[in-house]
Protein backbone atom coordinates (compact mmCIF):
# COMPACT_ATOMS: atom_id res chain seq x y z
CA UNK A 1 0.00 0.00 0.00
CA UNK A 2 1.50 3.79 -1.07
CA UNK A 3 1.70 6.63 0.92
CA UNK A 4 -0.76 9.03 -0.01
CA UNK A 5 -0.83 12.55 0.44
CA UNK A 6 -2.86 15.51 -0.50
CA UNK A 7 -6.38 15.74 -1.01
CA UNK A 8 -6.93 11.98 -0.73
CA UNK A 9 -4.40 11.45 2.12
CA UNK A 10 -7.06 9.16 4.25
CA UNK A 11 -9.53 7.80 1.75
CA UNK A 12 -9.22 3.87 1.86
CA UNK A 13 -7.87 2.40 -0.88
CA UNK A 14 -9.89 -1.31 -2.59
CA UNK A 15 -6.84 -2.67 -3.07
CA UNK A 16 -6.08 -2.58 0.95
CA UNK A 17 -5.61 -5.78 2.48
CA UNK A 18 -7.71 -4.65 5.72
CA UNK A 19 -10.57 -3.05 3.80
CA UNK A 20 -13.93 -5.02 4.89
CA UNK A 21 -16.58 -3.84 2.13
CA UNK A 22 -19.48 -4.74 4.55
CA UNK A 23 -18.18 -2.66 7.45
CA UNK A 24 -17.69 0.59 5.10
CA UNK A 25 -20.11 3.20 6.35
CA UNK A 26 -21.37 1.60 9.96
CA UNK A 27 -22.31 3.97 11.70
CA UNK A 28 -21.50 6.83 9.98
CA UNK A 29 -25.19 8.06 9.36
CA UNK A 30 -24.78 8.58 5.46
CA UNK A 31 -28.63 7.24 4.57
CA UNK A 32 -30.47 10.27 6.43
CA UNK A 33 -33.65 9.44 4.42
CA UNK A 34 -37.11 8.16 6.03
CA UNK A 35 -37.57 4.66 5.85
CA UNK A 36 -39.79 3.99 2.36
CA UNK A 37 -43.45 2.66 3.91
CA UNK A 38 -44.02 -1.31 3.09
CA UNK A 39 -47.11 -2.71 2.08
CA UNK A 40 -49.30 -2.13 5.24
CA UNK A 41 -48.36 1.04 5.62
CA UNK A 42 -45.87 0.92 8.26
CA UNK A 43 -42.20 2.03 7.60
CA UNK A 44 -39.50 -0.67 6.01
CA UNK A 45 -37.55 -2.10 9.26
CA UNK A 46 -34.28 -0.52 9.59
CA UNK A 47 -30.82 -1.84 9.90
CA UNK A 48 -31.69 -1.33 13.65
CA UNK A 49 -34.69 -4.09 13.54
CA UNK A 50 -32.92 -6.52 11.81
CA UNK A 51 -29.62 -6.64 14.57
CA UNK A 52 -32.19 -6.66 17.13
CA UNK A 53 -34.13 -9.35 15.39
CA UNK A 54 -30.85 -11.73 15.34
CA UNK A 55 -30.15 -10.54 18.69
CA UNK A 56 -33.21 -12.15 20.05
CA UNK A 57 -32.89 -15.27 17.86
CA UNK A 58 -31.97 -18.56 19.17
CA UNK A 59 -29.06 -18.81 16.98
CA UNK A 60 -27.59 -15.87 18.14
CA UNK A 61 -28.32 -16.66 21.97
CA UNK A 62 -26.43 -20.28 21.66
CA UNK A 63 -23.57 -18.62 20.04
CA UNK A 64 -23.19 -16.12 23.17
CA UNK A 65 -23.79 -18.97 25.85
CA UNK A 66 -20.96 -21.12 24.32
CA UNK A 67 -18.89 -18.20 24.70
CA UNK A 68 -19.62 -17.74 28.11
CA UNK A 69 -19.17 -21.06 29.07
CA UNK A 70 -15.70 -21.06 28.13
CA UNK A 71 -14.63 -17.76 28.90
CA UNK A 72 -15.98 -17.25 32.44
CA UNK A 73 -14.60 -20.02 34.04
CA UNK A 74 -11.30 -19.87 31.85
CA UNK A 75 -10.91 -15.83 32.77
CA UNK A 76 -11.95 -17.31 36.91
CA UNK A 77 -9.46 -20.30 36.55
CA UNK A 78 -6.69 -17.89 34.92
CA UNK A 79 -7.04 -15.19 37.80
CA UNK A 80 -6.86 -17.62 40.33
CA UNK A 81 -3.66 -19.53 38.97
CA UNK A 82 -2.51 -15.83 39.10
CA UNK A 83 -3.43 -14.67 42.41
CA UNK A 84 -1.85 -18.15 43.74
CA UNK A 85 1.57 -16.78 42.23
CA UNK A 86 1.39 -13.47 43.44
CA UNK A 87 0.15 -14.40 47.15
CA UNK A 88 2.68 -17.65 47.13
CA UNK A 89 5.49 -15.09 46.15
CA UNK A 90 4.76 -12.64 49.10
CA UNK A 91 3.23 -14.67 51.81
CA UNK A 92 5.48 -18.23 50.79
CA UNK A 93 9.14 -16.85 50.09
CA UNK A 94 11.10 -19.41 51.40
CA UNK A 95 8.79 -22.03 49.33
CA UNK A 96 9.38 -20.06 46.73
CA UNK A 97 12.85 -20.29 46.82
CA UNK A 98 13.25 -23.94 47.43
CA UNK A 99 15.64 -25.09 44.85
CA UNK A 100 13.93 -27.70 42.53
CA UNK A 101 16.88 -28.74 39.64
CA UNK A 102 20.14 -26.64 40.17
CA UNK A 103 19.53 -22.63 40.36
CA UNK A 104 15.95 -23.56 38.85
CA UNK A 105 13.59 -22.43 42.16
CA UNK A 106 9.94 -23.15 42.63
CA UNK A 107 9.39 -19.25 41.72
CA UNK A 108 10.93 -19.69 38.58
CA UNK A 109 8.81 -22.51 37.26
CA UNK A 110 5.44 -20.73 38.98
CA UNK A 111 6.59 -18.18 36.52
CA UNK A 112 7.28 -19.86 33.65
CA UNK A 113 3.88 -21.53 34.32
CA UNK A 114 2.43 -18.21 33.64
CA UNK A 115 3.69 -18.31 30.40
CA UNK A 116 2.56 -21.38 29.71
CA UNK A 117 -0.59 -21.19 30.90
CA UNK A 118 -1.41 -17.80 28.85
CA UNK A 119 -0.23 -19.63 25.24
CA UNK A 120 -2.37 -22.89 26.57
CA UNK A 121 -5.15 -20.64 27.42
CA UNK A 122 -4.91 -18.71 24.08
CA UNK A 123 -4.73 -22.29 22.09
CA UNK A 124 -8.05 -23.42 23.49
CA UNK A 125 -9.99 -20.42 22.86
CA UNK A 126 -9.28 -20.16 19.45
CA UNK A 127 -9.58 -23.99 19.47
CA UNK A 128 -13.07 -23.54 21.07
CA UNK A 129 -13.92 -20.62 18.88
CA UNK A 130 -12.94 -22.38 15.58
CA UNK A 131 -15.16 -25.56 16.36
CA UNK A 132 -17.74 -24.63 18.75
CA UNK A 133 -18.97 -20.55 17.51
CA UNK A 134 -17.13 -19.49 14.29
CA UNK A 135 -19.36 -21.70 11.83
CA UNK A 136 -22.96 -20.00 13.60
CA UNK A 137 -21.52 -16.55 13.76
CA UNK A 138 -20.67 -16.69 10.25
CA UNK A 139 -24.45 -18.40 10.06
CA UNK A 140 -25.77 -15.30 11.63
CA UNK A 141 -23.59 -12.66 9.49
CA UNK A 142 -24.59 -13.80 6.73
CA UNK A 143 -28.39 -13.44 7.31
CA UNK A 144 -28.05 -10.18 8.33
CA UNK A 145 -26.06 -9.48 5.21
CA UNK A 146 -28.86 -11.40 3.23
CA UNK A 147 -31.54 -9.12 5.30
CA UNK A 148 -30.00 -6.00 4.83
CA UNK A 149 -29.77 -6.43 0.88
CA UNK A 150 -33.43 -7.44 1.12
CA UNK A 151 -34.23 -4.36 2.56
CA UNK A 152 -32.23 -2.21 0.31
CA UNK A 153 -34.01 -4.28 -3.04
CA UNK A 154 -37.44 -3.27 -1.35
CA UNK A 155 -36.22 0.69 -1.14
CA UNK A 156 -35.08 0.45 -4.36
CA UNK A 157 -37.59 -0.90 -6.06
CA UNK A 158 -40.22 0.86 -3.92
CA UNK A 159 -38.74 3.85 -4.94
CA UNK A 160 -38.54 3.83 -8.69
CA UNK A 161 -35.47 3.19 -9.18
Amino acid sequence: MEKHEGRDAGTIRLDDPWYDALAVGWGEGGDTSPPIPAQSGRPAPGASHIYLEVQRSAAFQEVRSRYRRFVVPATIGFFLWYVAYVVAATAAPEFMARPVAGAVNVAMLAGLGQFLSTFLLTWAYARHARLRRDRAALDLRWTVFEQERDQERTRATGSGR
